[in-house]
């Protein structure tokens, strides 16, 4: 009895292999499946050159990462409590939100490169008759995406909000980022 259902076990545990070998994705190989595993970057149609994708597909065997949203930090302590001028401009606000977002990757031994997904929160700025400043956030932007030392570019967003959570900014940026393990 012992021995029948033993190699019942063994049946069905070959089996199960076969079936999983066959299934899209798995591989028996390790080193398959890592090779299997990655981030695939849509361009934009047509050759233009805006500095996101598409879209990012992400595949089987790669880790995600979800970051909260960041804001800028306080740049002038003199100026005013919870105004813009304490925060910075737009591209300002950008370029401190993509920096503590870059440190936060850092932690987590990632870099801007591992970016696949992006939205970009603006609220429109006072001294452009409250209008989000897309170019100013865009001048940021381009600091850390499609560029010569970190040519990857995630899929964004980028929406107007009547206000963040902390008076005075501008920006908040929150992202997704994946890597092969």
């Amino acid at each position: 009895m012992f021995s029948m259902i033993h190699g019942r076990k063994a049946i069905l545990a070959a089996g199960v292999l076969a079936l999983l070998s066959a299934a899209p994705g798995f591989a028996a190989d390790p080193g398959k499946a890592a090779k299997a595993a990655k981030v695939e970057r849509l361009p934009l149609p047509d050759g233009n050159d805006f500095p996101i994708s598409a879209a990012v597909t992400v595949k089987a065997g790669v880790d995600t990462y979800f970051l909260s949203g960041a804001l800028a930090p306080v740049i002038n302590k003199d100026a005013p409590k919870g105004s813009v001028a304490a925060y910075g401009d737009t591209e300002t606000q950008t370029v401190g939100a993509l920096n503590s977002i870059k440190g936060t990757l850092a932690k987590l031994g990632l870099t801007m490169g591992d970016v696949v997904k992006m939205t970009v929160f603006l609220v429109g700025d006072p001294s452009k008759d409250n209008k989000m400043d897309f170019a100013g956030m865009m001048a940021g932007y381009k600091q850390f995406f499609a560029t010569a030392d970190q040519p990857n570019k995630p899929s964004r967003s980028a929406v107007q909000v009547a206000a963040l959570a902390a008076p005075g900014a501008l920006v908040e940026i929150e992202v997704i980022a994946a890597k092969s393990h």
